[in-house]
């Protein structure tokens, strides 16, 4: 990061901690100040920078803006206005119907609002949305594998296709769980190795947005973990993302902020202690 001085602490008060600009930057742990930083009143930060201040200088990855979608004469969503910073984690709930996987594919840039703005990691209306997919992976409800190929050919065409060496395939798979059963056939596999093997996939495909519908269905407690692995992953490289689910309680503990959707329009979801619904 390279900023003025005035502009450095500026932030710094923004966060509401100034203790280590009035310290001569004591924060050794994530910030290094070298002499030749003050060259030209120019301040160089070399860090791996907080999740606090990244949210404080970078636009938002998502930002949905009076959006609506109807299929027919069903209005599905309804004025959703939603925005999610870089290293922010958002739950979504909603009971059976209420439009959570329709919002899901409308911030995958699959499918096109009605009505409103939708602008997914900095994309414009008539612009070339490939590239922009190519930076969000998604688990849906249902895995999405070829049934007829094996677990390692699945993730060795999916990868290729991205253009991406396959040499790292088996070591994922075997990461998840799956070293052993890489050459079964998916249509073999349980809904829970599937979902593995879909977990492997984003692991290698390392998205900058992360959109996860029911992740955990099907899953027991380590594959569960490995949800939470990938999501920790994805706000780590300081990406976002979005988590689907029933379970408020287990969705919260990896989640910044929930919202829920109603009547097809987003209100706080903020969890009720014991509402576990």
């Amino acid at each position: 990061i390279v900023c003025s001085k005035f502009s450095f602490v500026r932030l710094m008060v923004a966060m509401g901690n100034t203790s280590f600009v009035v310290r001569r930057f004591n924060a050794k742990k994530w910030l290094r100040i070298p002499r030749e930083g003050a060259l030209h009143g120019a301040i160089v930060v070399h860090a791996r920078v907080p999740r606090t201040i990244r949210l404080l200088m970078s636009a938002p990855l998502v930002s949905l803006q009076d959006v609506a979608f109807s299929a027919g004469r069903s209005l599905i969503l309804r004025s959703v206005n939603l925005t999610i910073d870089a290293g922010e984690a958002v739950g979504l709930f909603g009971a059976n119907g209420a439009g959570k996987t329709t919002l899901l594919r409308l911030i995958a840039l699959v499918a096109k609002p009605t009505g409103g703005t939708a602008t997914v990691l900095g994309s414009a209306k008539g612009a070339d949305l490939a590239p922009v997919r190519r930076r969000i992976g998604m688990i849906g409800h249902v895995p999405a594998l070829y049934p007829t190929l094996t677990l390692e050919e699945n993730l060795s065409f999916l990868v290729s296709m991205r253009g991406d060496p396959v040499d790292k395939v088996a070591d994922v798979l075997a990461e998840v769980g799956l070293g052993d059963v890489a050459g079964r056939q998916a249509r073999h596999c349980s809904h829970g190795m599937q979902r593995r093997a879909e977990i492997a996939f984003q692991l290698v495909a390392r998205p900058d947005l992360l959109l996860l519908d029911e992740p955990h269905a099907a899953l027991d407690a380590h594959a569960a973990e490995l949800v939470e692995y990938l999501a920790a992953s994805v706000l780590e490289r300081g990406g976002a993302t979005v988590v689907v689910s029933h379970d408020r309680t287990r969705v919260s503990r990896m989640t910044h902020r929930n919202v829920e959707l109603v009547a097809g329009e987003l209100v706080d979801g903020k969890l009720v202690d014991g509402d576990s619904s």
